[in-house]
């Protein structure tokens, strides 16, 4: 019957007939019935992915138009365009196609700036994103894999942006492409024939800027679009994680469809981002390149900082001495075919911190399986003080991170607050190693206040500040009495108990045993546990709450 009925079904509209032409042959309308029934819980915190999703969209429009008029050669010319300042100046095709932009194009400087603002707040949308997964514990199975996506992700974005920020070959972004071929040339052996190579001869070269140009409009954002795509994938085929709450748990997802709520939300979201990126740039300059003037590797410029996401690899350049312990930390080593330097005072900063950083954001959710002894599925986030240590972990990381950023803007330090650059170096030093331990005691310290202050109000209610003398004359405070969500949202969390070493089947407690069981002292050692149903009866059995009502206020036993 139902088959006959569809055959006999013709749209009255040309729309109609060639949206029915298309989705018999498709089957458009399954995919979206499907799709469009996946449920999304709704809070703010999950809008940074949309950000960054929506910033990316940005980045593509903007940057298509920005390919009409950007030519990256490096070839010498005279600059005859409109900025008079810099007229018959002799400079590369590539920052005479940028200037043109800037100032001949119409919109272009507009495109410019919104093709800018844009990347930065794509590569902020990514990080924060990444850092609400990390302190919800959102990075649980099954989504470990697509834990290791963002991170490819971020490292991505930081990629786009580093090749973007340098194609206008100006001053600013030359020399960042010095410190990368600094960073380059201290490989041992092979750093030499990896610059000539990448540069296309010595420093600056002839070709750096094309090759940063493909891989700028081709590479990189062909595989951003892949990350992406796999990373909505997942997230339909895991579903949605939610935070807690009242009828929450880990086999179902509260919240509203994907349409037409949903689409609606997102499409308006769209919008409210591409105008505020709009707005900033058409306010606010960013990286006026005609300030600067062509690049030319004999000057060299103080007070030039790379693009934040990019910043802490050169604050740890700056940070790095050149002596450690009475050692030097460059060699000179005689080799058969002669004497090659191994530059430890650039290859251990520049290395070092960010494979540690990474190495660490990639396999954190099997370190802390592995401590926890956790297969479950979480689908359910949990609040960042209810994990006390992965959130004091996580703010060590961050505070490890800011350091080093502060540190590639010393100079400026210095300058503006009239200190000394030594001493701004040395304290920076000092807190690069004791910024990420106080960090992560006193967060850590924080959070387990915060959780025994849930624990007090789930027990007794909230304080109201009101306080009553009672008939046989004491005097009290009163509290008010919690509705049952907010009563949950303290409750109704995990506390894992430290486990001790568990022997194997011959009775023996190895090593790596061991070493898990004090990693899980030092995870749980420290726990406050959440009210059971018992305890929050004995609680509201022996204190009176007050009963709020709109006008008036009486005294009630519970």
């Amino acid at each position: 019957m139902s088959t006959s009925t569809q055959a006999q079904f013709k749209p009255k509209t040309s729309t109609g007939r060639i949206t029915d032409f298309v989705d018999q042959r498709v089957g458009g309308s399954g995919i979206l019935r499907e799709f469009g029934r996946k449920v999304f819980p709704d809070h703010w915190s999950f809008m940074f992915g949309e950000v960054a999703l929506y910033s990316f969209v940005i980045l593509l429009l903007s940057g298509t138009f920005l390919t009409f008029f950007f030519d990256p050669s490096m070839a010498e010319t005279h600059y005859n365009g409109s900025y008079v300042p810099l007229k018959g100046m002799e400079m590369s095709v590539a920052y005479n196609s940028s200037l043109n932009i800037s100032f001949d194009v119409r919109g272009g400087l507009f495109m410019r700036q919104v093709h800018h603002w844009a990347a930065l707040l794509f590569v902020a949308a990514v990080s924060v994103h990444m850092l609400r997964v990390f302190f919800t514990g959102a990075f649980r199975k099954p989504r470990e894999l697509n834990w290791v996506v963002g991170g490819v992700l971020l490292i991505l974005s930081m990629a786009a942006g580093f090749t973007g920020y340098s194609l206008p070959d100006d001053l600013l972004s030359g020399n960042g492409l010095r410190i990368i071929d600094g960073v380059v040339m201290a490989i041992p052996v092979v750093g030499t024939y990896i610059s000539f190579f990448l540069f296309g001869g010595e420093f600056p070269g002839t070709a750096i800027i094309g090759r940063l140009y493909m891989m700028h409009i081709m590479l990189v954002p062909a595989m951003i679009l892949l990350m992406v795509a796999i990373h909505l994938f997942m997230v339909v085929v895991h579903k949605h994680t939610q935070y807690p709450g009242p009828g929450r748990n880990d086999r179902n997802v509260v919240g509203y469809p994907l349409g037409p709520v949903y689409a609606a939300k997102a499409g308006g979201f769209f919008f409210i981002v591409f105008g505020i990126i709009a707005l900033v740039a058409a306010f606010v300059t960013i990286n006026p390149i005609w300030n600067y003037g062509p690049y030319d590797p004999s000057p060299v410029s103080a007070g030039t900082q790379p693009d934040w996401y990019i910043g802490w690899v050169d604050g740890a350049l700056r940070l790095m001495p050149g002596w450690l312990l009475g050692l030097p930390m460059e060699w000179h080593i005689p080799l058969p075919w002669g004497v090659n330097s191994l530059s430890l005072n650039v290859l251990i900063p520049a290395l070092i911190p960010a494979g540690l950083v990474f190495t660490l954001l990639f396999t954190y959710p099997w370190i802390e399986r592995w401590v926890t002894r956790d297969d479950r599925e979480h689908h359910v986030l949990d609040r960042p003080r209810n994990a006390p240590t992965r959130t004091a972990i996580g703010v060590a990381g961050f505070i490890f991170y800011c350091v080093m950023w502060a540190a590639a803007s010393s100079d400026l330090i210095a300058t503006h607050f009239q200190v000394s650059l030594n001493d701004v170096t040395y304290w920076l030093r000092a807190l690069f190693f004791i910024g990420p331990i106080l960090g992560f005691i006193i967060t850590k310290r924080v959070a387990l206040a915060l959780q025994r202050k849930d624990r007090e109000i789930a027990l007794h209610g909230r304080e109201t500040g009101r306080i009553v003398r009672l008939p046989h004359g004491e005097f009290q405070e009163m509290h008010a009495q919690l509705d049952d969500y907010k009563r949950y949202k303290l409750v109704g969390f995990e506390s894992p108990v430290p486990e001790e070493g568990i022997p194997n089947e011959n009775g023996i407690v190895t090593k790596t045993e061991k070493r898990r069981a004090a990693l899980s002292s030092f995870f749980f050692e420290d726990r406050v546990a959440p009210a059971t149903p018992s305890e929050l009866a004995a609680g509201h059995a022996h204190h009176e709450a007050v009963e709020a009502g709109e006008e008036t206020k009486q005294v009630s036993s519970y």
